[in-house]
């Protein structure tokens, strides 16, 4: 009987090997297994939704993972690319710069956007090419890449120093927990009143170096002295 629960495992290879809905597969075999196991039906759901609440923060990332992926297939890349193509005088380092703004308010609320592989690919990459393509100049490679590193590391900075404005926020709370056997009572709003400066200082040394940045890009690829 013992070896009857192993028949989840064996209705997983037959499956995958007869190239069968992967889905359809994992379902039939949890249910086999769950049965044959003595879990029953009900067990299988409080598990399910156990393992679900304890991991929901890579259930989430899953999600948005799909949603992209499902919003690129379907001209999500084309349409910011077309966006920003309408905008005057664009160019790849003020689009990331906007980003890092846009980025660290919504951070200091502990809003996410799925960062680079949700955001920044999809949505942010397309609009700072858009912007070369707009100037009438065909991407460079090497270009790209650089835009690339830019992009995610304005998502990091933004990202890493706002987010501890939030009230409540892990960041916050170990900062709390560190200093109190060290003798210092502090509040979680003092906390966030004390990096406010820090975050606006980190965010915009971020904007002018990418933008600064971006600039002599433009110039060794395309000769622009805008």
């Amino acid at each position: 009987m013992h070896y009857l629960v192993l028949l989840g495992i064996l209705i997983v290879i037959v499956g995958f090997a007869l190239k069968l809905d992967s889905i359809l597969i994992i379902v039939v075999a949890s249910v086999a297994t769950a049965l044959l196991g003595g879990l029953g039906i009900g067990g299988l759901l409080e598990t399910l939704g156990t393992s679900f609440v304890a991991n929901r923060s890579m259930a989430i990332f899953i999600l948005i993972m799909l949603v992209t992926g499902t919003l690129e297939r379907n001209g999500l890349k084309n349409a910011a690319a077309h966006l920003i193509g309408k905008v005057k005088n664009a160019s790849s380092g003020k689009v990331i710069g906007a980003y890092g703004i846009m980025r660290g308010i919504f951070a200091a609320f502990n809003v996410s956007f799925g960062g680079v592989a949700g955001f920044v690919r999809p949505i942010i990459m397309p609009m700072a090419i858009g912007a070369i393509e707009a100037e009438g100049h065909e991407p460079n490679e090497e270009h790209v890449e650089e835009l690339k590193g830019m992009a995610s590391g304005m998502e990091n900075i933004a990202w890493f120093f706002c987010q501890v404005l939030f009230v409540g926020g892990a960041g916050g709370l170990l900062v709390q927990s560190t200093l109190a056997p060290l003798g210092y009572d502090v509040s979680l709003l003092d906390l966030a009143k004390a990096e406010i400066p820090v975050a606006i200082f980190a965010v915009a040394v971020g904007i002018i170096y990418y933008y600064l940045k971006d600039k002599k890009l433009r110039k060794k690829y395309y000769g622009d002295e805008k």
